[in-house]
């Protein structure tokens, strides 16, 4: 029995962390596939799940990119760019207050905040945009929202009816929240929350606990953010402080929630409906996807599990493509992937395949297409 030749393949991979943008990732796979099958029809959609790249995947879809001055976390002046098609903006947190955006790289757990991403925001309601995705991830700051929401224009006094500076800390002086100067593109606009992750902001599995030791907070440091960020949600709103992915970004999650009226997603399901991924699958044979690691995570809603789920309900089967693969192949077949490519195959050495991840996925490619194209 001759086996059908594959001829049409959907590349979608997220980025590879630390190594290569999704965009990247995919041409390399391309590249691969086309030295031994020049003749197969290969459409490259990058993807992503609401944390960094985010925005690249939207550009690479053939969005607009809108660019524009927006202060990081730490308040420096820094340029940030978000990605537009029709009424729709698309806003990756990373990508304005995120942790490659702290000045030298220094962490300021008690004073980063997300006033630059409210700036991105009010640009994008300013400029006719009614629906606003935020990918929320790689946040500097723990300050629940509240610099986000400062710079849509609701103030936060102490007692003594002075305005806070910017930060999670001084949020345990917060006394008064006036929201009549708020943005009034808010009210007519929907914003969803593209985001993985479903902590509180408060508690054992809330905001400071579970991720600010990751922006730098030592033991002191999480006690202060603790009690400030407590404080917060009395006034901001208490209701909204236990709803899954409150504790998002920093608890950007729960200021997005209680003062935008935001809804929590699945980063990828939002990433692939904007997309219309679906549509994109149309006539395929194929699809690849992956990730820089696949991991007990990654089956937890991230982007090739996604795309692979998205891709079976259309009977087409996919391969993962990754730089390494934490999983058993059992685990691996489980999820629905045809086969696992790991990197590390090629190059065990993490280092050397972090820096040669482009020629590595060439040849995975040209293996890939010698192996399931002809």
């Amino acid at each position: 029995m001759t086996r059908e030749v594959v001829r049409r393949v959907v590349l979608a991979p997220d980025k590879f962390k630390g190594s290569l943008t999704a965009p990247q990732v995919a041409a390399a796979l391309a590249e691969g596939i086309a030295r031994v099958t020049p003749e197969a029809q290969i459409k490259q959609v990058p993807v992503a799940d609401g944390g960094d790249g985010t925005v690249d995947a939207f550009i690479a879809a053939g969005w607009a990119r809108v660019e524009l001055a927006s202060p990081g976390p730490t308040g420096a002046a820094d340029r940030t760019s978000y990605a537009r098609h029709g009424t729709t903006a698309v806003i990756e947190l990373a990508a304005v207050v995120g942790l490659e955006k702290l000045p030298g790289g220094q962490p300021d757990p008690l004073g980063a905040s997300t006033f630059g991403l409210g700036i991105v925001i009010a640009h994008a309601l300013d400029h006719g945009a009614t629906d606003i995705v935020l990918g929320l991830g790689g946040s500097a700051s723990t300050d629940g929202g509240a610099g986000m929401a400062q710079a849509l224009g609701a103030r936060i006094l102490d007692a003594g009816g002075d305005e806070l500076a910017n930060g999670g800390a001084v949020l345990a002086d917060a006394a008064q929240l006036d929201l009549s100067g708020l943005h009034h593109g808010i009210a007519s606009a929907t914003f969803t929350l593209a985001c993985d992750v479903d902590n509180p902001l408060l508690g054992s599995a809330g905001a400071v606990a579970v991720y600010a030791p990751q922006k730098g907070a030592d033991t002191a440091d999480l006690d202060t953010l603790e009690v400030a960020l407590t404080n917060w949600a009395q006034l901001a709103g208490p209701g909204f402080a236990n709803q899954p992915g409150a504790g998002a970004a920093g608890g950007t999650g729960f200021g997005a929630l209680a003062l935008l009226g935001a809804q929590v997603r699945s980063g990828i399901e939002v990433i692939l409906e904007l997309l219309d991924f679906p549509a994109l699958l149309d006539g395929a044979d194929l699809v690849i996807t992956g990730e820089g690691s696949l991991d007990t995570q990654s089956l937890h809603g991230k982007a090739p599990i996604g795309v692979c789920d998205t891709a079976r309900k259309a009977g087409i089967p996919v391969i993962a493509v990754v730089g390494r693969t934490l999983l058993a192949s059992q685990e691996i077949r489980a999820a629905g992937f045809t086969a696992c490519y790991p990197l590390t195959d090629l190059e065990p050495d993490p280092a050397r395949s972090i820096i040669n991840a482009s020629p590595l996925l060439q040849r995975v490619g040209s293996r890939l297409a010698e192996e399931h194209l002809q």
